[in-house]
């Protein structure tokens, strides 16, 4: 590990860090303001991409491609747009693959999704449509020349029984045309140097992208956390400890994590990372800045 110091001579010029951000898409017109607020204060990092999420239960169909749409006709960035399994037969998410295809989006993350329950619900396929992610994948890329991304878990699934089932079903997506992984958040680094290991001697060789979270409400977090199958380290916990009606310090605790993070796993040879931005853009904003990154002079007009 390196030193805060030599730390910043590395990354004071070309950092070599690549970036990508995650939003959902808003349902008032509050959100659709924090929202756009978030994508132009973070657009002049110059992201590889930013992605748009799909709802629990398919239930943001309409409000995704509205966002993804008006991220690719009014900003630089490059938008990749969230598709599940989830309540939709195989013509309807067709319809939706298309619909990307012709307006210019050749960049879909493929999930099986959560059900209308939300996270740790029980998943259904539909009767007559994709019955998992890995038929999504092949059906997105039989439609169109498409990149695919695909979600890993660096704690592994948690309605998966084991790691090798785990990456037996990571290897069913890539090898159904799959380009890349974007894992789940955690927070403990070496979780994800081990399932790095683990995927890495089963043969696959796409890049496995680190999902970082910045922890905006700890708790908030946490709760979110124990649903979906990260763990929360002790140590996490004593660093927000009593900072529950300290937002300013609460917000200073969280850039330095999350930058520590990246930092760690850059020394292991990392250079992409994918931001979970929850349409809030300071804090992101706030930990590129500390990992070197700056702001591009190019914009849309």
């Amino acid at each position: 590990m390196t030193t805060g110091q030599s730390r910043s001579k590395r990354f004071a010029g070309d950092t070599g860090i690549n970036v990508s951000f995650e939003f959902f898409p808003p349902k008032s017109e509050k959100m659709e303001k924090t929202l756009w607020d978030a994508v132009r204060r973070l657009e002049p990092l110059s992201p590889n991409f930013v992605s748009v999420t799909y709802g629990a239960g398919g239930s943001t169909r309409e409000r995704t491609h509205n966002t993804v749409s008006r991220i690719l006709s009014e900003t630089t960035l490059c938008p990749a747009a969230h598709l599940t399994c989830v309540d939709a037969t195989k013509e309807e998410i067709d319809t939706v693959i298309r619909g990307y295809h012709e307006i210019g989006v050749r960049h879909i993350v493929a999930l099986r999704g959560d059900s209308a329950e939300g996270a740790g619900g029980k998943f259904q396929a539909h009767n007559s449509g994709y019955v998992s992610s890995y038929d999504l994948v092949a059906g997105i890329r039989e439609i169109g020349d498409f990149e695919v991304s695909v979600s890993a878990y660096p704690e592994k699934h948690p309605k998966s029984p084991d790691f090798a089932s785990d990456i037996d079903m990571l290897k069913r997506k890539i090898d159904a045309g799959a380009t890349r992984a974007i894992t789940q958040f955690f927070f403990d680094n070496e979780h994800y140097e081990r399932y790095l290991e683990r995927v890495r001697a089963a043969g696959i060789s796409i890049p496995i992208v680190p999902g970082i979270a910045p922890v905006h409400d700890f708790r908030k977090l946490s709760n979110f956390a124990s649903k979906t199958g990260a763990s929360v380290p002790d140590w996490l916990a004593r660093r927000f400890d009593g900072l529950e009606n300290e937002a300013e310090t609460h917000r200073l605790v969280a850039a330095a994590v999350a930058a520590e993070q990246v930092l760690d796993l850059v020394e292991l040879g990392i250079q992409d990372f994918h931001f979970y931005t929850m349409n809030r853009a300071d804090l992101v904003y706030a930990i590129c800045h500390l990992l070197g990154l700056r702001p591009h002079t190019h914009q849309a007009a």
